[in-house]
């Protein structure tokens, strides 16, 4: 196995071709395979021997345009490697055009095609930057990515051990009223925490300036067309949305943003508040409930002083939630992955507070803690099965 790899790696041309972004080192020898990234942000990245090389953003595969960068990113790196691969990977979203594109070559090139969480991708993607073979936990946050169960998660708490992974918890569900518009409209959002919160009659009151806010009302109350999220991303936009920060986005993670923008405003000038007492609950098979900080949110008239409670009560409840996975598991090591780890109020606090438990936590360090970083993570997890199936690859 490791001569074949050798051969393989000396076969590989000394310049990267132009779609190359990042070559990163891998923890062991892989067999080449191609990974196609997600929806947002696409990247794909294509292994070889300890390596592991990563295209440039091909970006949201929403138009044709960027469809079509894909596809020739993917022929480019195949051409490249001038073998075919092992197997090639793909986010387990069936209707993605990186999916259904992976379909395509494996079945021109008569090659495996293996599905991967978009999660235990994103953890998977930081380990193999810090060269971490053992089992850890893994914080994924972000703002969607298709579940195992075929629902939307975004706020997970993972065990990963080699290709394996269990989910040991996640955040409360949220609805979202309207599907995807809900991702775009924060207001909805916070109309769902109220609605959560048996104040569903507040929602028109709110928000007298939303035409469609007593539709909302009503499809919440009859539970049309609000499929739940465990995403944390949802739950800084619902945040946004009580504290009045954000109605509607003009451009992607507009609320989040602002929402840590008027978190730092407020402990720049008056430092950390502590966090909000009672603010979450954690249940016996690990769910994360945040309601309770949510719902007093919506009575708070300083945005500014509303954000800085929010991060410091999300930080404290996210470090008691790893804290009692590190007590059952006995892991004491914990990677965190997703876009909400760009929030470097929520990765600082967070970092400090497991500090304090004597538990090592590990962020992106080349790659970015967003989706850009799915690939890699793919590619490493589909290496990994691919060698357990057929260690002579």
């Amino acid at each position: 196995m490791a001569g074949l790899a050798c051969r393989r790696t000396a076969n590989l041309r000394m310049s990267y071709p132009d779609c190359v972004e990042h070559v990163i080192p891998l923890p062991n020898t892989v067999p080449p395979v191609l990974a196609m990234g997600a929806w947002f942000k696409n990247t794909l990245c294509i292994t070889s021997g300890r390596q592991a090389f990563i295209s440039k953003g091909v970006g949201d595969l929403d138009t044709p345009a960027a469809c079509l960068a894909h596809e020739r990113t993917a022929r480019s790196l195949l051409d490249w490697l001038g073998t075919k691969p092992a197997a090639i990977a793909h986010d387990l979203h069936p209707d993605f055009h990186s999916s259904r594109f992976a379909a395509q070559l494996a079945a021109e090139l008569d090659v495996p095609l293996i599905a991967i969480q978009h999660h235990q991708a994103h953890i998977a993607a930081v380990c193999i930057e810090h060269g971490v073979m053992e089992p850890v936990l893994g914080l994924a946050l972000d703002g969607v990515g298709l579940g195992t169960d075929g629902t939307a998660w975004g706020g997970e708490l993972l065990r990963i051990e080699g290709v394996r992974f269990d989910r040991l918890g996640h955040l409360r569900p949220l609805p979202l009223p309207g599907g995807d518009r809900a991702a775009r409209e924060p207001w909805r959002m916070a109309a769902a925490v109220l609605h959560e919160s048996g104040r569903g009659d507040d929602i028109t009151r709110r928000y007298t300036g939303e035409p469609a806010a007593a539709t909302v009302a009503a499809m919440l109350q009859r539970n049309i067309n609000c499929p739940r999220t465990s995403s944390v991303g949802r739950v800084f936009d619902a945040t946004a949305g009580l504290l009045g920060l954000c109605h509607k986005m003009e451009f992607e993670a507009q609320a989040a943003i602002a929402l840590e923008q008027a978190a730092t405003r407020y402990i720049v000038a008056q430092g950390w508040p502590q966090a909000l007492p009672d603010g979450w609950k954690i249940s016996s098979d690990g769910e994360l409930d945040l309601l309770p900080l949510l719902a007093a949110l919506a009575e708070i008239q300083d945005a500014e002083q509303g954000a800085a409670l929010f991060h410091a009560t999300l930080v404290a409840a996210l470090a008691d939630w790893v804290a009692q996975a590190v007590h059952r598991t006995g892991i004491s090591s914990v990677a965190g992955g997703g876009g909400c780890f760009f929030n470097k109020l929520l990765a600082g606090g967070l970092s400090e507070h497991v500090a304090a438990m004597d538990v090592r936590i590990l962020f992106a360090q080349t790659l970015l803690p967003g989706d850009t970083a799915i690939a890699p993570g793919q590619a490493w997890l589909s290496s990994q099965q691919t060698l357990l199936i057929n260690p002579c690859v």
